[in-house]
């Protein structure tokens, strides 16, 4: 298994949906044992806030990141020239950015019901993410929502690849373009 390279191998794509799927499904069950229902409203905002912050998040690093800064962008580029390989970033580098950069920030801030909330949201859009940009360069598309979403980024890939950032949804792009006009 490759850990340590943009390139994975089917075993560690599935070890990545693996993991975050487990650590998805300890963080619900963490809130569901530990979580008094005086506060299930706010935790239940708080996950969706975390998985509404992913669609920003998708959306700034895709344009931002790596479309935009070096290295990041000359392995996005690889992507673009064989978008039927499977690189991504490697399981242990993405979990320790979610853990620093959104776990353990919320966690010292407010709490640990806080922080595994918003990050079970964060981590759960991640994983829709994986799996929906897996299936758009992998898979037939069945459903009419999936067609969308594989048109939008064939758009990214081979007509204009200064747009059409958003992968799991489109709101960013209309929100930059459209109104914000960045």
């Amino acid at each position: 298994m490759r850990i340590f390279t943009l390139e994975q191998g089917k075993v560690s794509s599935i070890l990545d949906f693996t993991f975050y799927s487990i650590c998805a499904l300890f963080l619900a069950l963490s809130l569901l044992i530990n979580g008094s229902r005086h506060y299930l409203v706010g935790i239940l905002l708080l996950i969706l806030v975390g998985l509404f912050s992913w669609t920003a998040i998708e959306y700034l690093l895709h344009r931002f990141i790596l479309h935009g800064l070096q290295p990041f962008k000359n392995w996005h580029i690889e992507h673009h020239k064989h978008p039927g390989d499977l690189l991504c970033l490697p399981t242990l580098l993405s979990a320790a950015l979610v853990l620093i950069l959104v776990f353990l920030p919320v966690l010292f801030m407010f709490g640990i019901l806080p922080a595994c909330a918003l990050t079970l949201g964060v981590l759960t859009g991640y994983l829709a993410y994986t799996i929906i940009h897996h299936g758009i360069h992998h898979w037939h598309m069945d459903g009419n929502w999936l067609r969308k979403r594989k048109r939008w980024h064939v758009l990214h890939h081979h007509v204009d690849p200064a747009s059409h950032f958003g992968v799991t949804n489109s709101f960013w792009d209309y929100v930059f373009v459209k109104v914000l006009h960045i």
